[in-house]
Parts: C-alpha cells; sequence; structure tokens
C-alpha cells in the first residue's frame, strides 16, 4: 500500500532525526549528558533529535500541538490535533552501546490516537500504522501472533530500576508471569516493545509507570495489527494511567487474568 501523505510527513522527519541518532550511537564517550533522575539520562543526541522532530513536524503541519519528552505540552493553533513524540526510546540502551532504542511519533486527533510510527536507526526497521489501514514493517503487513496459550507464549516487560516504584509489585508479577508463559524478555525500550507484539514477535507485554510518548504509537500500531492493549484496568485509558498490557485477544485476557490475581494475592 502507497503511504499517505500524512505518513510519508511522520516517516521524513523521523529518518532526519534518526541520521544524527546514528551518528552519535555507538560514540557515547562524546556525548554530553546530563543527569534527570536516577538511571534517567537525557543527552545531547536525545536533544537535538527532539528538536529535529519538532522543526519538521511543526513545518509540515502547521498548528498541530506536542507533547514530547523534554518539550513537555507544547499548545498550537490546531486544538483537534497533537504530536505524540519520543525522539529516544531506550535513551540508556543507547548510552551503553546496545542497539535497541527508537524514535517513536504517534499524532492524536480530538483525543484519540489515528497514527504511529516507531523506528530503530540502528536496524532501519520501520513500523507505521494507521487507522483502518493496517500495520506494517517498513513495506510488510503484520499481524500480531496467533498463539492462543500463555503457556506457549513469550511475554515482555520492562523492569523498574534504580529511582522507580514499584520494586516489590514487579518481582510478584514477574514470578506469576515466569511460571505461566514460556519466557519473559525485557529489551529496555517500551515502544519497540510493543512494536515487536505488533509484529508477532512477542506473544504480550505488560508495564506500569510508562508516559504517554512511550506507548501512542505501539498502541495503534497493535489495534492495526488485530491486537487488543488495554491499561491494566481493562480499560482503554493507558495513555492517561502509565499502566499497559498488549496482546492478541486471548494472550490479553490471559495476561490480564494473571495481573488481576498477582493483584489480590498482594
Amino acid at each position: 500500500m502507497p503511504a499517505s501523505a500524512l505518513m510519508n510527513v511522520m516517516d521524513q522527519a523521523a529518518r532526519k532525526a534518526a541520521r544524527g541518532l546514528a551518528r552519535d550511537f555507538g560514540e557515547v564517550e562524546h556525548l554530553q549528558v546530563s543527569v534527570k533522575g536516577p538511571a534517567d539520562f537525557v543527552s545531547a543526541a536525545d536533544t537535538r533529535a527532539e528538536q529535529v522532530l519538532f522543526e519538521e513536524l511543526s513545518r509540515a503541519r502547521p498548528g498541530y500541538g506536542f507533547l514530547m519528552e523534554e518539550r513537555g505540552a507544547v499548545e498550537g493553533a490546531d486544538k483537534t490535533h497533537r504530536w505524540i513524540v519520543d525522539p529516544l526510546d531506550g535513551t540508556t540502551n543507547f548510552l551503553h552501546g546496545v542497539p535497541m532504542f527508537t524514535i517513536s511519533i504517534g499524532l492524536e486527533r480530538d483525543g484519540e490516537i489515528v497514527a504511529g510510527l516507531i523506528h530503530n536507526p540502528a536496524s532501519n526497521e520501520t513500523f507505521t500504522a494507521e487507522r483502518g489501514k493496517g500495520a506494517f514493517l517498513d513495506d510488510r503487513r503484520i499481524r500480531v501472533a496467533g498463539r492462543t496459550s500463555l503457556d506457549d507464549s513469550i511475554i515482555a516487560t520492562g523492569i523498574p530500576h534504580r529511582g522507580k516504584p514499584d520494586h516489590a509489585q514487579f518481582l510478584s508479577e514477574c514470578e506469576m508471569v515466569m511460571s505461566r508463559s514460556a519466557g519473559v524478555r525485557r529489551m529496555g525500550a517500551a515502544s519497540l516493545d510493543l512494536a515487536w507484539v505488533a509484529a508477532g514477535r512477542f506473544d504480550g507485554f505488560w508495564e506500569r509507570n510508562l508516559q504517554a510518548w512511550d506507548m501512542a504509537a505501539g498502541v495503534i500500531l497493535i489495534k492495526e495489527a488485530g491486537g487488543y492493549v488495554s491499561s491494566l484496568g481493562g480499560k482503554p485509558d493507558m495513555l492517561a494511567t502509565g499502566g499497559i498490557v498488549a496482546g492478541n485477544e486471548q494472550v490479553h485476557r490471559a495476561l490480564s487474568g494473571v495481573l488481576k490475581e498477582c493483584a489480590k494475592a498482594a
């Protein structure tokens, strides 16, 4: 399917920002790094990528608002559209030379995510989706995995590090998911985890305490790939609550059930 004008705008912005990230990747000793909080770094590369995305998307769609990791909320003249952008998801991976990081761009229209793009500059893979048009990895249509049993499924998650809350809760959840699945994986970039669920590489995913820019593009990718995504409470309010569960219909239901069971046992 030929890319739409909107997706061309998103793709061109992401690829321009990616060129700078690719140059900086692997040369972390040359990056000027400041500390935002425990184990939460913002690099010169991150800031430059966000500036490129802000300029390119603003030029292509004047008046759209923004919600960005570094800038925060930027009001636009057009109150119906907002870009939700993470210029570098997986900053810690990036700074340690681990090739698992992304540029993530979601477009919100009247409060609903209608388009998403997740690009990994290290692998040069681009995941895209628009409402009603399906999900794609580069030019290939993708679907969520077809496994119906949690026993056979690989589940991805995010592990809270130093300075993050809910360590004990996560360990309880992880122990229960480990005992009922084929394995648990931790990649270090939530947007990439969600893209891989959409592509059928992972069967499911859950995490707490995320931000809207971590999830926006991945949410529509999974929906357009035939999957299910919700907050940990089972509602479509994951961008507001920060908790998310994703998978195909059966895995989403089973994984949600395990997490609820764990919460009751706490």
